[in-house]
This record gives C-alpha cells, structure tokens and sequence, in this order.
C-alpha cells in the first residue's frame, strides 16, 4: 500500500470521482438571515398553511428541522416563494421557541405527546351541561394540561336551557376560573359570541370540547366569514357526538383583535406528559406552602405540609381540594 509522506506533491493524491456530478455533502447550514416571519394556521398532510404579511402561504417543513414538527399557532421562519399565489409552495427553515404548549396522549398509558396547538394564552373549555352529559374528569384533565401548558383556563358552558349550571360551577368555584354561560338559543343565534368575545380581545384562544357540545357552532359565530362544518347529531345511546372538525384551524377575530384556535372534538385528554409537580404553579396561594413539604411529595399523602398551610389559615381549604382533586386525574378515567 502506498504511503504519503510529508511533502506530497498533489498529483500523487487519489481522489474518488463524484460520479453524480453533484457538490458534496457538508454540515454547514445555510443561517437564512433574510428569511420571513409567519404564523402556522392549520396544518394538513404534511403541508402548513401560514400567514405572512397578512397573505397565506403553503409551506412544507425544511428536512435540516429533522423530526421537529411544526403546529398551529407556531411562529416559523420561511423562504422560498412567499407570493401566495396557487402551486406555489414555501420552505420552513426555523421554528421560534414556544410561549405556551397545550399537549395531550391518546391515553394515560401512552408516552406518545402530541403537541396541539402552540403559543395560546387561553385555553376555553366548552362543556353542555345536558345533551350530552357534562364530564366533570375531563374538564378537570383539560384544566390540568391548561396548567401545565402555560394557558389560562376560560370555561365555555352550553346549553343553560337544558340544565342549570350552578352545580358544575360549584365545583369549580375554588379555581376562580373565568366562565361564562350560554342557552341554545343564544348560540345558534349567535349572541352567545357577543359574550364570550368579551374574553377574547387581543388573545390567542384555543377552543377545545366534547363533540357535540357545540364548540364549533360558537367558533362559527365568532368568524361568520370562516364557517365549519358543525354537527347536529348527539347519539342517543351513547350521548356523544359526531367529530365534525379533523384538524385545528386558527381564525382571526377582526373585531376582537386576536384569534381563535378551532380544535377537532376530544372523546380523551390523555395527561402521560404531565409532570403532577408542575400544577402546583397554577395555585400561588398554595405554593408557598410546599416549603415543608417531604421530598418528592405528592401533595396528596399525610406527611404533606399543605394540609397544617391551610389548618394556619394561609388559604381556602377548598382551593387544597381542588388541586388534590386535579392531582388524581392521571388516576382516574374520564367517564369516572
């Protein structure tokens, strides 16, 4: 075998021939300084629609982002063609890191997370109170990937004319969450919108609910120009609706100033993402108390130091109650 020494003329070099023609391969990556920004408004098999400067643009993800998945509401850099017009299609070279995250698994048995809507500031939970049955366990699992997430919870209840909502609120009422109740009549006149956009002004809001409770109905009202396919339909066996919406839509709320997320009907709200430490941080009165608390504690054994925090008087036992009771949820099924 011939050996090179120091002072090899570059004659004496063998050099393998590319036989593609094509320039070789290297790790450095083009910076995109010029790229434009944009926000992802839906996505649909493997193309992204977003907007950027106030035109919508279809993109694909840029194979250097490997296996990161871009998601509506995501702040993303583009190049390529950005003119809009049809058959024309972009490139997303950056995802921005992300404000918030509402994530959920199929099941609380799979470690598969699925991100569904990125860089909401609220979370609307739309929930009937009959026509199909409220679902106390999944508004609590909504509640906690709210947390978690980084979003603050707004409860959407339906259909008052049906039943009263004063028991649901009861027991939420510890969380001092925002709520805001509608008839039938209200929402498939529309006037349900006029109070809910009231929570809406400048925010970026992801609407999530049961099928059939009348989630994309409302969604409707908020952006007549932008109708959805709604669902009329509640099993009468089986008190569930028809999924009408397939994926999340994001919608500008011209009046309003912010958006709207539409997200396809949940039937499960899996939280095996969930770190259960992380909800603490959605009860300020109650954090401090976990000072004393034992290592690892899971703030629902008998050596948990918020028990003698609440008996001080630092805060209401029933705030205690609702977050042990938002705890358990990874323990307990929906339907429980």
């Amino acid at each position: 075998m011939r050996r090179y020494g120091k002072h090899t003329d570059e004659d004496d070099v063998r050099v393998r021939p590319n036989r593609k023609g094509n320039r070789p391969r290297t790790s450095i990556r083009p910076k995109h300084e010029d790229a434009a920004e944009g926000m992802v408004l839906t996505v649909d098999r493997g193309r992204l629609t977003c907007l950027v400067d106030n035109r919508t643009v279809m993109a694909m993800k840029a194979r250097e982002l490997g296996r990161k998945a871009a998601v509506v509401g995501d702040r993303v850099s583009l190049v390529g063609d950005l003119s809009g017009r049809k058959d024309t299609l972009a490139r997303i070279v950056r995802i921005e890191e992300r404000a918030s995250v509402l994530r959920r698994t199929a099941d609380d048995d799979d470690p598969y997370e699925r991100v569904v809507v990125a860089n909401a500031d609220q979370l609307a939970i739309v929930t009937a109170l009959a026509d199909p049955e409220p679902r106390p366990r999944l508004i609590d699992r909504c509640l906690v990937a709210a947390y978690d997430g980084g979003l603050e919870p707004l409860l959407v209840l339906t259909k008052s004319d049906l039943a009263p909502a004063s028991t649901l609120l009861d027991l939420y009422g510890a969380l001092d969450i925002p709520y805001v109740v509608t008839s039938r009549e209200e929402l498939y006149a529309g006037e349900a919108a006029n109070v809910v956009r009231e929570h809406l002004d400048g925010r970026i809001t992801a609407f999530v609910g049961h099928s059939g409770v009348g989630k994309t109905t409302l969604v409707n009202a908020l952006v007549p120009e932008e109708r959805r396919r709604t669902t009329g339909h509640v099993n009468a066996v089986t008190g569930r609706g028809r999924h009408t919406t397939t994926s999340a839509l994001a919608l500008p709320l011209a009046d309003a100033g912010g958006w709207v997320i539409d997200t396809p009907g949940v039937r499960s709200f899996g939280l095996h993402h969930v770190d259960p430490s992380r909800v603490i941080h959605a009860f300020p009165d109650l954090e401090p108390g976990t000072g004393q608390c034992p290592r690892a504690c899971s703030h629902d054994e008998p050596d948990c130091a918020l028990d003698e925090w609440v008996a001080q008087g630092h805060a209401d036992p029933a705030r205690l109650y609702s977050l042990r009771r938002l705890l358990a949820t990874r323990e307990r099924r929906e339907g429980d």
